[in-house]
């Protein structure tokens, strides 16, 4: 149960749909910046951005995030969840880019402090390819899920368990995007 009296049912608005059901009015900026960072056109494919949000949410023990956003990833990468899981359980061996290595080394970083960014890091992404965009929306997207993970979990909201049970915000998130987030009882007509 969350720690406060979100004024919904959890199970049906479980991790961070219930807080945002609670508080529309901050609901609204939080999924534009998500909208803008992981879905809005981008030299990074929308499942590598994702995929940077499952891993700090993966690193962060934050389980809602971390679930969904590598359910939303895993929908938009043709390796699926064999390539999420195989990121979150080590990244040196992951059979990805070594564009999205770095930047994943850099999102890693920013988990632990801003200050773990180091020019070498920045230097490391750029020597594979990274852009400067791609650089700074790694750094944005990386505080951006340290937030929201921590915006989950410190009001103990609900955490699914399975990956099924992501699957219709994972439907939801890849057609309508975040605009689609907060989403109404099967009875109760959308805004």
């Amino acid at each position: 149960m969350a720690h406060i009296d979100l004024g919904i049912d959890e199970k049906q608005f479980p991790g961070i749909s219930g807080p945002m059901r609670y508080r529309p009015e901050t609901a609204k900026p939080l999924n534009e910046l998500a909208e803008v960072l992981l879905r809005a056109p981008h030299s990074l494919p929308a499942g590598e951005r994702e995929l940077i949000a499952a891993y700090v949410s993966g690193r962060n023990d934050c389980t809602f995030c971390c679930a969904s956003h590598s359910a939303f990833a895993a929908a938009q990468l043709d390796e699926g969840m064999t390539l999420v899981d195989q990121v979150r359980a080590d990244l040196d061996s992951a059979p990805i880019s070594a564009k999205l290595r770095a930047l994943l080394r850099i999102a890693g970083a920013v988990q632990i402090s801003g200050r773990n960014v180091t020019t070498e890091l920045v230097a490391n992404a750029r020597a594979e390819g990274a852009s400067d965009l791609e650089i700074h929306d790694t750094v944005l997207i990386a505080a951006a899920f340290c937030m929201f993970n921590r915006y989950v979990d410190g009001l103990g909201t609900f955490a699914p368990e399975g990956q099924d049970a992501y699957a219709e915000s994972t439907r939801r998130i890849v057609e309508f995007g975040y605009g689609s987030a907060i989403v109404q009882p099967a009875d109760e007509p959308a805004a």
